[in-house]
């Protein structure tokens, strides 16, 4: 029952907040650790008891994080807390083929050591990621944590506020949206999405098998969509492979045994015998991006600014990118005296950060549309252009810098520096 009395409460207890944060998934207690690093007070607020979502129950999921996203969770402290259970991609191999007929000849191949500052990337579980996120949250003092659904929000002189289900209503100087691609946060501004199905599903999963890795990523690409096989800590490795939409439905449906006899030809025998580490699960592939990162008081970041194909694993690495510009825009303006909330300190992140998520998203698409087909001109160009990179080792090395997030304008946690 709504209780204006209680509501007062909390907004007096609130009104103080500088920042509150709407989702608590990744980017969501990225952006409050960097925030209130920095000394701004942090609210977030995500649907999910914190007991749900602090489960270590293992359901496959896994990201692969670039050397500048770790530096960025390295610069929040969340880094210590998982580095040991954190897989590094020394290599990745990128080839192109039929599922059951192995790779085309022409292959791609990026090896670490071609860079100096190590390997290019580190795959971490989502069972590991998720709780030292939410530890560390609970040992920042300037971060408050409240489970509850937003059902509305509204910009007061000053501030905006939420009001949530159980009629709490919370304001601050700034709202960030860090809820998905289908963020509420985003509609209730009014702000649209662009964007396009690919008729394709992802399917993952983790695997055990029987031959170590060696820390080496691999991404198939066939003609109905790529397969990434990527490495986890001991002989174990992430899958996310792309199928049609009718067909993914389909294998996803599989007992487990005709699954992995699914997945067999489509992987090969390099790692051995095969089989399942933990649950499966699968999600549609879509590119959408809002139309606008920013609204009155109010910013978008990760899925809820851009979603795009898992391509090239950049979803969570975007985001981040995200976390850090937002939190050196808005941390630089408070420092100044600014209004951490005001249009010109938002239209700041948004031109850091909205070129460069649809330069990414249009290249993952790009390169989806290239590669998810069986058209023997394009796969004679495309097998031609894997070999020719791969032949010249300037632009080899330009790419692995790139696949490290070690390019473009980085924000300076990003980079390794504090804020």
């Amino acid at each position: 029952m709504d209780n204006p009395e209680a509501r007062g409460i909390v907004r007096a207890m609130t009104a103080d907040s500088d920042i509150l944060i709407v989702g608590g998934g990744l980017n969501g207690p990225a952006l409050a650790l960097a925030l209130a690093q920095a000394g701004q007070r942090v609210t977030v607020i995500d649907a999910m008891p914190q007991s749900t979502r602090k489960d270590t129950g293992f359901d496959g999921r896994a990201y692969a994080l670039a050397l500048a996203s770790k530096r960025l969770l390295d610069g929040i402290g969340v880094w210590p807390r998982i580095v040991a259970e954190a897989q590094p991609m020394l290599d990745i191999k990128v080839t192109d083929g039929h599922a059951g007929e192995g790779p085309s000849p022409f292959f791609l191949h990026f090896d670490h050591s071609e860079i100096e500052e190590g390997p290019m990337g580190f795959m971490v579980e989502d069972r590991h990621l998720r709780p030292a996120f939410l530890q560390a949250m609970d040992e920042d003092p300037g971060i408050t944590q409240i489970a509850g659904t937003v059902v509305a929000q509204e910009v007061e002189p000053g501030q905006i506020s939420v009001t949530l289900a159980d009629g709490q209503v919370l304001s601050a100087k700034l709202l960030v949206g860090c809820d998905g691609r289908a963020s509420g946060t985003a509609s209730r501004a009014g702000i649209k999405r662009t964007g396009w199905d690919y008729g394709q599903t992802g399917l993952v999963c983790a695997i055990e098998h029987e031959k170590p890795h060696h820390g080496i990523a691999h991404q198939f690409f066939m003609p109905p969509g790529p397969l990434a096989i990527l490495p986890l800590t001991g002989n174990r490795s992430s899958i996310v492979w792309s199928e049609r939409t009718e067909m993914a439905a389909a294998i996803n449906a599989l007992p487990e045994d005709e699954y992995l006899a699914a997945l067999r030809p489509r992987f090969g025998g390099f790692l051995g015998e095969i089989k399942l580490a933990g649950a499966r699960w699968s999600y549609p592939l879509n590119l959408t991006i809002a139309n606008s990162f920013i609204a009155e008081r109010l910013a978008l970041v990760g899925d809820a600014a851009h979603g795009m194909h898992p391509i090239a694993g950049q979803g969570l690495n975007a985001g981040l990118r995200d976390v850090g510009a937002l939190a050196e825009v808005v941390v630089e303006a408070a420092r100044r005296g600014q209004d951490i909330g005001a249009g010109d300190v938002m239209e700041q992140y948004q031109q850091w950060r909205r070129f460069d998520t649809a330069t990414l998203a249009l290249a993952t698409d790009a390169f989806n549309k290239l590669f998810s087909n069986d058209n023997p001109i394009l796969r004679m160009g495309r097998d031609l252009g894997l070999g020719l990179v791969n032949a010249l080792p300037p632009l080899r090395r330009t790419f692995i810098r790139e696949a490290a997030g070690l390019t473009g304008d980085l924000p300076r946690l990003l980079r390794g520096q504090p804020i």
